[in-house]
């Protein structure tokens, strides 16, 4: 049985973690869930790489929603850095779902926001896992998580 981590955040406004698990059920009820909360995106990257290593996951989704002061933005980039040497080290994927404070004009677009970007990789990690050939036909479509898609440019 394949196995997808969820790692969240206490410092999230949103259950992200709880999104993430409800759209991966929706696509694959059989699917194994583990799911782990740290206090904040800084504390991903060892949390992920427990996942791997002691629940054996296959893929691990990391949930995070940095604020909107400066200091924010650095965290969330040294958990990013983090959470990419855990990837390379593992030799698994890790999908990051950042939702930054300040990509939303009010609080209910971030809610909506969230839960939008979650349920998208949620259906990421599916495809990656059970149909890689789909992700392979989404290449340069220029889609987005959350907001609408960018879309494909025409070659010249």
């Amino acid at each position: 049985m394949r196995t997808v981590g969820v790692v969240d955040t206490t410092f999230s406004r949103v259950n992200m973690g709880q999104i993430a698990i409800e759209a991966l059920r929706a696509l694959e009820p059989k699917l194994g869930i583990e799911r782990t909360t740290v206090p904040g995106i800084k504390d991903l990257p060892v949390a992920v790489r427990r996942m791997f290593r002691e629940k054996s996951s296959d893929l691990v989704m990391a949930l995070g929603m940095p604020g909107k002061a400066e200091v924010d933005k650095v965290c969330a980039h040294e958990a990013s850095q983090g959470l990419m040497q855990v990837g390379i080290l593992e030799m698994r994927p890790i999908l990051e779902v950042f939702v930054h404070m300040d990509e939303a004009k009010d609080d209910k677009e971030l809610a909506w926001l969230a839960r939008r970007r979650t349920e998208e990789h949620a259906e990421n990690a599916y495809l990656m896992l059970f149909h890689p050939e789909k992700m392979v036909e989404r290449a340069g479509q220029g889609l987005r998580q959350g907001f609408p898609d960018a879309g494909p440019i025409a070659e010249p």
